[in-house]
């Protein structure tokens, strides 16, 4: 009897609590991408990482392990990449200035790895633009399959995403080849699209992004933000889910680090907006809600 009195009275404190974070409505507070160490990895860590082709370079990847990170599971895995250095929107270009990943998994659930665009002579890592091309494919394929060997990851749930440039590297580089491009289970995009226009660089134009594109088998994409509307005209190609991202009802922008509409950084909080993307990332891993 005393037990079960007990349990009524735990559930009637939860209920008054719950009653009165409504009636306050107290905000859930924004997430913090954790800094770049030089530490072991360790759940809730985030590490600079030096490949061993790379080894006397600066050439560098970031990987997180998830708080609930143990050794001998699996884990599904996001790859990001970062945009341009562009100052007026607070992007550095750097790899560890990612943090959509971040935002995205709520640092429980996902390995977390920001992948490097090498820099022409394979000595540091590009800030804007692509830098090597191809150095930074093989980057990807060589140390994507060595990450998920020694940490848990899980070869079968990869999602490559980005922002702004990052976001055309989803399809730039993540498609650039079969066998790059036979990673993916599928993609998030947000604030630009490879083939939405024509930029300075080699095959940004439309018809190289659709042969990319092609590549991805209808697979799914979250395609969010802006500038990539173009995709709608081109159903077959994936299944493509837009997102808007309301980013200047999300902040009341300049606030704190958001400067700026465009941002990696709206996925550091709570709104309908994220829930939907965290919802979709999920259903497409396979994990539990």
């Amino acid at each position: 009897m005393k037990r079960v009195s007990q349990i009524l009275v735990n559930l009637l404190i939860f209920g008054i609590f719950n009653i009165y974070l409504l009636a306050n409505q107290v905000p859930l507070k924004d997430l913090v991408t954790p800094v770049m160490t030089e530490e072991k990895p360790a759940p809730g860590k985030r590490v600079r990482q030096v490949a061993p082709e790379y080894k006397g370079t600066k050439v560098y990847h970031t990987l997180y392990l998830p708080t609930d990170w143990q050794k001998g599971k699996i884990y599904p895995v996001l790859i990001e990449y970062t945009g341009n250095k562009f100052p007026a929107c607070g992007s550095t270009g750097e790899v560890k200035g990612a943090n959509l990943g971040y935002g995205l998994s709520g640092g429980k659930g996902f390995i977390w790895v920001s992948m490097p665009y090498i820099q022409k002579g394979k000595k540091e890592n590009a800030v804007t633009w692509w830098g090597d091309r191809q150095a930074t494919i093989d980057y990807c394929k060589v140390n994507l399959p060595r990450i998920c060997k020694e940490f848990g990851g899980d070869m079968e749930n990869l999602f490559i995403c980005g922002f702004s440039r990052g976001a055309i590297a989803c399809s730039y580089i993540g498609l650039a080849d079969d066998e790059i491009a036979s990673f993916w289970k599928g993609m998030i995009a947000h604030d630009h699209f490879d083939g939405q226009n024509k930029w300075g660089y080699p095959e940004s134009d439309r018809t190289s992004a659709l042969k990319r594109l092609a590549r991805l088998q209808g697979r799914p994409v979250l395609v969010c933000g802006n500038k990539n509307d173009y995709l709608k005209d081109h159903p077959k190609l994936g299944t493509f889910t837009f997102l808007p991202v309301p980013v200047s009802e999300i902040f009341d922008i300049p606030e704190g680090p958001v400067i700026h509409r465009h941002t990696d950084l709206w996925a550091h909080r709570h709104s309908s907006t994220r829930q939907i993307a965290r919802d979709w990332l999920l259903d497409q891993a396979s994990v539990k809600k």
